[in-house]
């Protein structure tokens, strides 16, 4: 199969969050990718380490087929459905990127330095990741819940927690990239 020269516009793919978020409520399901890998390790023993992974898992299988589908859906995004002319950073961006030694993205998403095939034998790099996961499990923990149930579910039902988590999120994130980041690299 031959990549597609565009990516799916704002409005299908809008369209398609809704349908997916109405079709959650409409069945008492709640979305969020933290609730998936929860199950996930829930199914794999993690409750004999953790009494937050001592659940009824099995009510719960059906976040498997989101796991699921993000993994295939990803991968199709990436295979047939990129377009490197959609990511396009301002020269600002591009320079002070280049000051901490981080390469353009020239088209990805991400740039090798941070994401590459590289990274896994740089300590460093591994530190950076490591910490970043556990970080964001610390956090998804702590807030309730992952940026993608927060934004995406919570909002979608106008809970005023994911409007606060929510902000944090964007915060924290804006902490991360304008303070962090430039003493990391």
């Amino acid at each position: 199969m031959e990549m597609l020269s565009h990516t799916w516009p704002w409005y299908v793919s809008g369209f398609l969050i809704g349908v997916v978020m109405l079709l959650l409520i409409w069945f008492g399901k709640t979305f969020g990718m933290s609730s998936n890998l929860r199950t996930l390790c829930a199914i794999g023993g993690a409750g004999k380490f953790s009494s937050f992974f001592r659940y009824d898992h099995k009510s719960h299988f059906w976040n498997l087929v989101v796991v699921i589908g993000a993994m295939i859906g990803g991968f199709i995004a990436v295979h047939y459905l990129s377009d490197p002319s959609n990511v396009t950073l301002s020269p600002d961006t591009l320079a002070q990127l280049q000051k901490m030694g981080i390469d353009a993205p020239n088209g990805k998403l991400a740039p090798d330095v941070l994401f590459g095939p590289d990274v896994w034998t740089s300590p460093k790099m591994l530190v950076l990741l490591l910490g970043g996961g556990v970080l964001i499990g610390f956090g998804s923990r702590y807030a309730g819940g992952c940026t993608s149930g927060h934004a995406i579910q919570g909002l979608s039902n106008l809970q005023v927690p994911s409007l606060k988590a929510v902000i944090g999120f964007f915060v924290g994130g804006l902490i991360m990239v304008h303070f962090i980041l430039p003493l990391l690299f």
